[in-house]
């Protein structure tokens, strides 16, 4: 198959779709390897790692998408490739579709065999290719929150961890999956005191068991959330229903009920946002106040740390790039169960059904269209 691997042009993006032993790989397994000169170089690699890997290097995004039978990103194409995109091209990348109902509509209207990232599910409810950027927005969740309640930055100078005779910052993780206890481990490690909040009781005692006591646990409901937002310096929303919207369990009167300086940082922001008063920033102006609260709502976390994040993702997708790749989109799917969830609109349809649901569109269970 021919593969394409085109440069991010979300603002600073700086991740890349394959690493150069991702494309080293598919060379070896007899593929075609097309990748946009200088899409590695926010990720540290160089055009001649690409091509000593086998790569061919094209010097533009419209090369790439007119050569390639298989699209490989990062993020979700954004308006500059929608004319780009053809009938049967697979796209596999995170596509966060319950956001992004301009783009779902593109790819049914264009009939791209889309493959999202996010929704790719293991039988045990596990999301294996948004484990490790979560694992990345998690761990900065916290080191973004504290550095904006430092005074210089707006915040209200607070130091997390405290020191001897002076009390610490209380956080709240609304939250217990991947980025919540990343999240957690951070906060704990700076020595915050520190609350993770969730509607899965069995999760709560896993958590439990696993910080030993050095964080609270609390059932997530309205009285829950609003004596604990009220009360922290940092609230983390890491909520996450796999393809849908997030819920909204942070109030703008809750966050009024929040003191001046504090910082919320809404990792679901790209499923919608779990805090009202969310809306969608930017790495070059991350952060806006609402009643003196600074937000900070970026979607593409990792892309700032692209070196690590690049890696750790290859590491998880490659597995699924190689199948699709090898059989096409429809054998692959029907190989594995797991990759069946990820596939999100096929032949002009929406077939993954929470993102048909929440943007009132057509869901069309997948039936494969053979030529």
């Amino acid at each position: 198959m021919i593969i394409g691997v085109p440069k991010e042009i979300k603002i600073s993006e700086n991740r890349v779709g394959l690493t150069e032993a991702g494309v080293r790989q598919l060379v070896q397994e007899g593929h075609t390897l097309y990748v946009q000169r200088d899409a590695g170089l926010g990720s540290l690699i160089s055009n001649e790692a690409y091509e000593q890997a086998g790569a061919k290097l094209l010097d533009s995004m419209a090369e790439v998408y007119a050569k390639a039978e298989m699209i490989v990103k990062v993020k979700e194409p954004l308006a500059d490739e929608y004319d780009l995109m053809r009938e049967g091209q697979i796209l596999y990348t995170y596509l966060h579709l319950a956001a992004e109902p301009k783009l779902t509509k593109v790819l049914c209207e264009r009939k791209v065999k889309a493959v999202a990232y996010e929704t790719i599910q293991n039988p045990d409810g596990s999301l294996p290719l948004l484990t490790p950027m979560s694992e990345v927005a998690g761990r900065m969740a916290t080191q973004i929150g504290a550095y904006y309640l430092q005074k210089d930055h707006g915040g209200k100078g607070i130091l997390l961890g405290g020191v001897t005779g002076v009390g610490r910052g209380r956080v709240t993780v609304l939250g217990g999956g991947v980025v919540g206890v990343n999240a957690a481990k951070m906060a704990v490690g700076l020595g915050a005191d520190v609350t993770i909040m969730d509607v899965n009781r069995a999760r709560l005692e896993y958590l439990d068991h696993i910080f030993q006591g050095r964080i609270h646990t609390l059932y997530s409901h309205m009285q829950n959330v609003e004596e604990a937002v009220a009360q922290s310096d940092l609230v983390i929303g890491a909520v996450l229903l796999a393809g849908r919207k997030a819920p909204q369990l942070v109030t703008k009167k809750m966050v009024q009920s929040m003191s001046q300086g504090s910082v919320v940082v809404d990792v679901a922001v790209d499923q919608g946002g779990c805090i009202e008063t969310c809306k969608p920033t930017s790495h070059t102006n991350p952060t806006y106040e609402v009643d003196g609260v600074i937000h900070y709502c970026v979607p593409n976390m990792p892309g700032v740390v692209a070196r690590t994040s690049t890696y750790a993702l290859t590491n998880a997708t490659f597995k699924y790039a190689s199948m699709l790749a090898s059989m096409g989109v429809e054998d692959a799917v029907a190989q594995d169960p797991a990759l069946a969830y990820g596939l999100n609109v096929y032949d002009g349809h929406v077939c993954y059904e929470p993102v048909a649901r929440d943007l009132e569109m057509e869901y069309r269970p997948f039936v494969p269209v053979r030529s």
